[in-house]
């Protein structure tokens, strides 16, 4: 493949996305028609695979050495995932998360029995389909949440006494969840996936000044909390291939153009960018929201971190200049050439999408691509 701004074949390169697109309007009919009985899967699947097709070409004609499908298969980027699990339940009846300025309504997610993975997760066909359309300037990527997402979706409160109905001992829970996600990864790496990112907001919420009592615990029991979602990230991390990239994004919520929690990252660099075993870090950095870069040092040896320094929550471009100098502020906490540049995170986390249109989502990326060049040249 073509050396964009980079030698690296793999994520992150120096112009790199978070994953999620707007929903063209097409496909957003056409799944209101499928919940409506008006259509049937086939027909869904088709219109689906023909907005990938189309999402695929503009990310090629927009220069970005990464593809995704954009998550068009899906109606949240987590809780999609978690539904292909055995003892994972889902109902339509909307749960309205406290997200700045609007409640993200989602469908209730929780556990009906012992988590499993009997069969191959319905992503890995997903994957197959995106990975065909690669081609010698691109590689696939395959967005999914963390196992730490995961987990914290049956722990937090309102959710736990219903997931010890099943399991007295969380560290059981963590094991049984981490062992389905090692299947999915073999099973990913089998149809060829090489690139792996996982997508948690349970950090974001971690560095929340309300962080106890989102978790209903005290200090040390939050310091309890964040070893967990560490161990469950590197329990499922554990033995993958040696040629498999897994990278972290962290997010702090993005539903409408709206954010769940805030916070810098200090609280949280010793266990997540110290500790986790991944790649790189694709990181929130669009506002004061996400504080300062000092934390980066705290990026153990080798690790490549992606700033997200150009936000999908709003249509307005963010000044050029401004980004440039930033980057060289992050730099003086971790080296250049481990800096790559991406939108904060997607632009579609669920099929409601941000507030702003599909030409100003592609000027967005243009103006990383730009800042890419002029940083690190080609």
């Amino acid at each position: 493949m073509s050396t964009a701004f980079t030698e690296r074949t793999q994520t992150p390169f120096r112009f790199d996305i978070v994953g999620s697109f707007l929903r063209p309007d097409y496909l957003r009919k056409a799944r209101e028609e499928y919940e409506a009985g008006k259509i049937d899967r086939e027909a869904l699947r088709q219109t689906e695979d023909r907005a990938i097709r189309e999402l695929v070409e503009k990310q090629k004609k927009a220069g970005l050495p990464v593809i995704t499908d954009g998550e068009f298969r899906r109606a949240t980027w987590h809780l999609d995932f978690m539904w292909g699990f055995d003892g994972v339940g889902h109902s339509a009846t909307k749960t309205g998360l406290p997200f700045h300025g609007e409640a993200a309504m989602i469908d209730d997610t929780y556990l009906t029995g012992k988590v499993s993975l009997s069969g191959e997760h319905p992503f890995v066909e997903h994957f197959r389909f995106l990975k065909a359309l690669e081609d010698e300037n691109t590689v696939a990527k395959q967005t999914i949440p963390a196992p730490a997402q995961f987990l914290e979706q049956m722990i937090l409160p309102g959710l736990i006494e219903n997931t010890k109905k099943y399991y007295d001992d969380i560290d059981e829970l963590v094991h049984d969840i981490a062992e389905g996600y090692k299947k999915v990864i073999r099973d990913l790496y089998d149809a060829g996936c090489r690139n792996l990112q996982f997508d948690d907001c349970s950090w974001g919420m971690c560095v929340d000044p309300n962080a106890c009592r989102i978790f209903d615990t005290d200090e040390a029991g939050l310091d309890r909390v964040m070893e967990q979602l560490l161990e469950i990230n590197n329990l499922a991390i554990e033995g993958k291939p040696e040629d498999l990239v897994i990278n972290t994004h962290v997010c702090r919520g993005n539903f409408h153009s709206t954010w769940a929690s805030s916070g810098a990252y200090d609280r949280v660099a010793e266990y997540l960018f110290a500790r986790e075993n991944v790649n790189a870090y694709y990181l929130e950095y669009d506002d004061e929201r996400s504080g300062g870069f000092e934390p980066l040092k705290e990026v153990s040896d080798g690790k490549m971190v992606v700033l997200g320094l150009i936000t999908t929550k709003s249509p307005e471009l963010e000044d050029k200049e401004e980004v440039i100098r930033r980057i060289h502020e992050a730099a003086e906490y971790i080296p250049l050439d481990r800096l790559c540049l991406s939108p904060q995170c997607g632009f579609a986390s669920c099929e409601i999408g941000n507030k702003l249109t599909e030409e100003e989502q592609w000027k967005k990326i243009a103006l990383v691509g730009e800042i890419a060049r002029e940083v690190w040249g080609r």
